[in-house]
């Protein structure tokens, strides 16, 4: 990663942080994912060689752009879906100042009425977002997933009751290996192989 852009990330970071600090309420914070997270999220990206990513949860950019860096990497391209119109304009400022605009389609919407639109497949999907509807989330995606896909959902830790649900969706499938790290939030991460 060039200076230029891990400047940048350190910038959104910070940033990110002092937003959250001062939001008048949840749906207000940006909540980006932590940088060791996200460092952790690039290396398994671009390590297994992934190139067609779906991202649930844009927020500002911020993972967005460790994802775009890594698939820059790999010739891949990543589509990211967003419900907050505001939050995706700045994910999309952000993106081109990363210079990686070219790597990700922005969606905008309700992350499960968007992927009942999209055809796939995907070798690899992060759940970043609400945490409640990623269980249908995943059910939609399962016809839509690559072989050996990559499944990735933060906050397996911070937030255990609310992310359940989708645990136990992740883990009910036959082919699943499914591990929790503890980094972050916490970081589930499921091969389906």
């Amino acid at each position: 990663m060039n200076t230029a852009l891990h400047e940048l990330l350190n910038e959104l970071e910070a940033w990110g942080r002092q937003q959250d600090a001062v939001a008048p309420s949840h749906q207000n914070k940006m909540l980006n994912l932590d940088q060791i997270t996200a460092h952790l999220v690039s290396i398994l990206v671009r390590s297994s060689n992934r190139r067609s990513l779906l991202e649930i949860g844009t927020s500002n950019g911020y993972s967005t752009i460790w994802l775009a860096w890594a698939v820059s990497l790999t010739e891949g391209h990543v589509t990211s879906i967003e419900r907050n119109k505001e939050r995706q304009a700045l994910a999309d400022t952000n993106l081109q100042r990363a210079g990686l605009r070219d790597k990700v389609d922005l969606l905008l919407g309700d992350a499960t009425d968007v992927v009942r639109t999209l055809d796939g497949p995907f070798d690899c999907v992060f759940f970043d977002a609400d945490r409640l509807s990623a269980p249908e989330q995943l059910a939609l995606l399962r016809p839509r997933l690559a072989p050996s896909a990559l499944l990735m959902a933060d906050n397996a830790l911070s937030h255990p009751d609310e992310i359940a649900p989708y645990l136990a969706a992740v883990t009910a499938l036959p082919e699943a290996d499914h591990m929790i790290i503890p980094i972050g939030k916490g970081l589930s991460v499921a091969y389906l192989g």
